[in-house]
């Protein structure tokens, strides 16, 4: 049986390394590192993502809360603010936000998404 006290240590599962689709990106070459801990499967996921600096269009068909853990990033809404992003932040994205994520500092946060 698995422990049901799982701590979010990325020592604890592989990396994945990624990047946004090259017809989403407007500027830079951001690397996205992941360390995904928790994968119940059924849409809930739990991990840790990690950026360099660049910016992309992002869409979200899913529910996101993360914490910023380190970094810099402005994440805004199409139609919408810039809202600066930093260590310390926690934030609620849902289903429908459409918009663009610019890391200026390479940013790390805590996430959790429900798909």
């Amino acid at each position: 049986m698995a422990p049901l006290l799982l701590k979010i240590d990325p020592a604890s599962v592989l990396m994945e390394t990624g990047s946004p689709l090259q017809e989403r990106v407007i500027a830079g070459a951001p690397v996205h590192r992941t360390w995904n801990i928790e994968d119940t499967g059924d849409g809930l996921y739990a991990g840790i993502w990690e950026s360099t600096p660049g910016e992309w269009r992002v869409e979200y068909t899913e529910w996101e809360y993360f914490h910023v853990l380190s970094g810099i990033s402005v994440l805004t809404e199409d139609g919408g603010d810039a809202v600066t992003l930093g260590a310390g932040d926690s934030f609620v994205i849902r289903p429908g936000f459409k918009g663009s994520w610019r890391v200026e500092e390479t940013t790390r946060k805590h996430y959790v998404i429900r798909t």
